[in-house]
């Protein structure tokens, strides 16, 4: 396999070795400042487990990607999807809701206010847009009174970060955000630190994200996700070259199922809109 100088952060062995770990929190909470612009000061993180069960013994579990707790009890949800996943929407509120009902006392009930701490859900999505008609690279979204425009409230907020529409570039990169969002998307691209990057969080992030600088472990691990990655891509791109009707009509069932738009099942798979309709 062709390796490049530096490892794909959208990667999730990438994304954690780089933003993951104590010693690399500086990172994570100089991205999420950025993101945020503003509406928090984030000072210190601690990171919590991924895996995160429920408060009933027949309640499912799940696994974020990255869980962390702020220095005011503020709960940071940050979630990588590279691929379209059709009700993606939907997982975001269930996550983010479990960080506000987990707040409930366990055990013995004790008298409590409902004084909930703020939860953040920060999606980064790599090669599709949460809403097709949406081509914004930062969106944030929060309840809020449709007859008023005015927030009825702020303590659960989504921010959705679509990087297929992000396409700035060099002096074009007007803040912090820009930067970060640029080395996310183009670092993979890059054979060193580029000049307008220079700065000591950019280095850290460079020094980090080496391929070179992987463990032994650390590169078996990496190789074996970006090749299964590379095997899932050379198997959809098999079965759309795949000249046979059957081949087309069952990609397209299936995506029909799974909520994709028409528009792009008919890009994919090279049938008729008429054809998809009798699916």
């Amino acid at each position: 396999m062709e390796i490049k100088r530096y490892i794909d952060p959208l990667n999730d062995i990438a994304f954690k070795k780089i933003f993951g770990s104590d010693p690399n929190k500086d990172l994570l909470i100089d991205f999420l400042n950025q993101v945020l612009r503003g509406r928090k000061n984030i000072v210190d993180l601690i990171y919590n487990k991924n895996e995160h069960h429920g408060m009933a013994k027949d309640e499912g579990s799940v696994s974020f990607d990255l869980l962390c707790t702020g220095d005011k009890g503020e709960r940071f949800l940050i979630e990588v999807q590279r691929e379209r996943h059709a009700n993606f929407k939907e997982r975001s509120i269930y996550y983010s809701s479990r960080l506000v009902t987990e707040q409930a006392p366990r055990g013995k009930m004790k008298q409590w206010n409902y004084d909930l701490k703020e939860v953040y859900l920060i999606a980064i999505l790599e090669d599709f847009d949460i809403d097709i008609s949406d081509k914004e690279y930062l969106f944030d979204v929060c309840f809020y009174r449709p007859d008023t425009g005015k927030i009825f409230y702020d303590k659960l907020r989504h921010t959705y970060i679509q990087l297929r529409n992000f396409v700035k570039t060099g002096k074009d990169l007007d803040s912090d955000l820009d930067k970060w969002l640029h080395v996310l998307k183009y670092i993979t691209q890059m054979d060193k630190m580029p000049a307008y990057l220079r700065k000591p969080i950019f280095k850290k992030m460079f020094d980090i994200a080496e391929y070179s600088n992987l463990t032994k472990e650390e590169r078996m691990k990496y190789d074996a996700s970006v090749k299964q990655k590379w095997d899932n891509y050379s198997a959809l791109e098999t079965a759309k070259q795949d000249g046979k009707i059957e081949g087309k009509l069952e990609i397209a069932r299936k995506m029909k199922l799974k909520g994709f738009p028409v528009e792009e099942i008919i890009e994919l798979s090279g049938l008729t809109a008429e054809e998809i309709e009798k699916l």
